[in-house]
């Protein structure tokens, strides 16, 4: 396991980082709440990226993709989170067009995945049901067969980038067996989205689905679905562990930077050892974040999905225990301005909130990872 980037990773990582501070810098996400912009992004930045081919970054060639891989996708997502850069890429890059690959039929994949490739539409996965939980197993949403065909009820929570999109991927129950996916189009009769209100101001939707006519061609055809959407859904964590990653090396250098700066007492507040031990403790614990995170990439990119799984629950747990302990600590150490809204650090520490939670936290992924091994 050498979790070094290939030399295609590591330019897709440098301009990654150089578009990322010139065009979607704190400044927009700022810009973008105050402004209280529908989708939480700005589209023509959006197309920017679609044309630097990030939504085809890590798709396979056979599908025309970049295959760039995980390690480069994630040292994207890092980027991201250094600049609080707000864009759909979690949604349309990784969760949508693996859904469709995996799960999806010749037809659907043919119809779908070139308008994801080309930003001309987009598509949302609805999961979680119970208001701040992930327990994707817990489903009360229902596809239900009748002698006219089948239809879907029920009501779906915190949508990833569900404003907006032009479909949705549903995790449904049935009465006849193991739960399934559809592809739902978000204009068909009885779906409404209505947009969710964060503290990270991001697009986050919940939608409902009332007696949803449902016809053959919307059923994404491999089974297990559990099993399919696990795999996905663990690419799109590993994604999230290197957002809040870079979010925190960037709130960890800001911190240090105003340490050195801050006069107290007519001292540089950087030369209290009480301050210096707090500190050292965090640049410790983001070493060893930065270690798990790098080795779910890099499983994923080597295929060995055995140990995916428990990799990317190592990664996602530990990068939610340290959005919560090192923003709240960056918080203090800045002191009063800390809490208060024209300095950057608030919204840093917005953003981390939701990532901790985001597929599932801290206590979330322990467990799973207990479970896998069979503890």
């Amino acid at each position: 396991m050498t979790m070094l980037l290939s030399q295609e990773q590591e330019l897709l990582k440098d301009s990654a980082i150089a578009f990322l501070a010139e065009e979607a810098p704190v400044a927009q996400q700022r810009r973008l709440r105050d402004e209280k912009v529908e989708q939480g992004f700005d589209t023509q930045l959006w197309q920017q990226m679609v044309e630097m081919g990030w939504p085809v970054a890590v798709l396979p060639e056979e599908h025309d993709g970049l295959a760039a891989g995980y390690l480069g996708m994630g040292a994207v997502f890092e980027a991201i989170g250094r600049n609080l850069s707000a864009q759909p890429l979690l949604s349309q890059a990784v969760i949508a067009p693996e859904l469709l690959i995996r799960a999806g039929s010749a037809a659907q994949q043919a119809q779908w995945l070139p308008l994801l490739a080309a930003g001309e539409a987009r598509i949302a996965l609805a999961t979680d049901e119970q208001s701040g939980l992930h327990l994707p197993a817990k489903l009360s949403t229902i596809a239900t067969k009748s002698s006219t065909g089948w239809s879907l009820s029920g009501e779906k929570y915190f949508v990833i980038d569900g404003v907006g999109a032009n479909a949705f991927v549903v995790l449904a129950a049935s009465g006849e067996g193991a739960p399934g996916l559809w592809l739902v189009p978000a204009d068909a009769q009885g779906v409404s989205v209505q947009r969710q209100s964060l503290i990270d101001s991001r697009n986050m939707a919940r939608v409902q689905f009332d007696q949803v006519a449902l016809t053959a061609e919307m059923a994404l055809v491999a089974m297990p679905a559990a099993k399919v959407l696990d795999e996905v859904l663990d690419r799109a964590r590993a994604c999230l562990a290197s957002e809040a990653l870079g979010l925190m090396r960037e709130v960890f250098e800001r911190t240090v930077a105003y340490l050195k700066e801050r006069v107290q007492f007519d001292v540089v507040i950087g030369s209290f050892q009480a301050l210096q031990h707090r500190v050292s403790r965090l640049y410790v614990e983001l070493e060893l974040l930065e270690s798990c995170v790098l080795g779910a990439h890099e499983a994923i990119d080597s295929g060995k999905e055995a140990q995916v799984a428990e990799l990317v629950s190592i990664a996602k747990a530990k990068a939610s225990d340290l959005c919560e302990k090192l923003c709240n600590e960056a918080i203090q150490l800045h002191g009063g301005i800390g809490v208060t809204d024209e300095l950057d650090i608030g919204l840093f520490f917005k953003r981390a909130r939701v990532l901790q939670r985001l597929l599932g936290d801290g206590g979330f992924h322990r467990a799973r990872f207990a479970q896998l091994k069979g503890f």
